[in-house]
């Protein structure tokens, strides 16, 4: 529900400003989760935290401090860039993610099965991951070179889930409100693991120091290929989004692009601007911070609140 305008002449400046901040943050943050969740995000949310049941995680873990905060949104884009190096999984989010003709919609499929594995019912998760592992098995096809991939195949699940979760990650350490200590790092990592483990990752790692081997056990593997090249120049300045709002994402990009490998970025053409990573870390602290303002109006918090045990 929107804000009540000002009447004029009813309030101090100061009351006045007060309630223009408020108004403000709100419309900014309803046209946020609109994007994010969807049409149907208000019932989404009734679902996800509203629901009575057992949960994975709780709020005293790691897991929900990260998955909560704004770097989330920077470390979404990171992900995005860092997957599309592996020539087949790229080949298979261009032939079946529709992310050039649907794109806000497979950022809300992202965005719920985020939320619905993190915080919601083990019974909500457990639904939607068998579902996604159904989808999973009906997607192959060749990638352009003509090697044949598999959605389900065991080897680029590990990828894409290590690309994901050093990514929310690096950028929660880069630009959370509160970053984790050494030890919660690790069990972040042991949380996340546990989801993927579910849909089909093998032993996904367990600490920081054996994601950072997964990953690298990949480089001979990655590339920066005509179709990753594409994609990424879609994701940083092709955003179909209006004008007026693509300053604030490209502070998120440029967060996500200096949290980027060197290699990462050299493979993807990626040049940096004057003043390199250090200034492209000022905007994604800026951008980031400029999401968890949305994120405190007060509905939105309550929306993300548990209210069910």
């Amino acid at each position: 529900m929107a804000a009540p305008l000002l009447v004029p002449g009813s309030l101090d400046p100061v009351s006045a400003l007060r309630r223009a901040h408020t108004v403000v943050r709100h419309r900014a943050a309803m046209a946020l989760q609109s994007r994010v969740a969807g049409a149907e995000a208000g019932e989404r949310a009734d679902r996800i935290w509203g629901s009575a049941g057992e949960r994975w995680f709780s709020p005293a873990d790691p897991i929900w401090q990260v998955h909560l905060d704004a770097a989330m949104f920077v470390g979404g884009l990171r992900a995005l860039l860092l997957q599309s190096l592996h020539p087949l999984a790229m080949a298979g989010v261009s032939d079946h993610s529709g992310y050039r003709g649907d794109p806000w919609g497979r950022l809300q499929r992202t965005s719920n099965f985020i939320s619905t594995t993190t915080f919601g019912t083990v019974e909500d998760a457990e639904r939607l991951l068998a579902r996604i592992r159904g989808i999973h098995r009906r997607v192959r096809g060749s990638a352009p070179d003509g090697r044949g991939y598999r959605a389900d195949d065991p080897h680029l699940l590990s990828w894409v889930h290590a690309a994901e979760a050093d990514s929310f990650l690096e950028c929660h350490t880069r630009y959370g409100a509160q970053p984790l200590s050494a030890a919660d790092a690790d069990v972040y990592v042991a949380q996340i693991g546990s989801i993927a483990a579910r849909l089909g990752v093998p032993e996904p790692p367990s600490t920081v120091r054996g994601l950072r081997e997964v990953l690298a056990s990949y480089e001979p593997e990655l590339e920066g290929s005509d179709l990753a090249r594409d994609a990424a120049r879609f994701v940083m300045f092709e955003p179909p989004m209006p004008v007026a709002v693509r300053p604030g994402y490209a502070l998120l990009v440029s967060g996500a692009v200096a949290s980027l490998p060197s290699p990462a970025r050299a493979m993807l053409g990626i040049r940096l601007p004057p003043g390199g990573p250090t200034v492209l870390n000022a905007g994604g602290r800026a951008g980031a911070a400029a999401v968890r303002w949305m994120l405190s109006d007060p509905p939105v918090q309550r929306a993300r609140s548990l209210r069910a045990g």
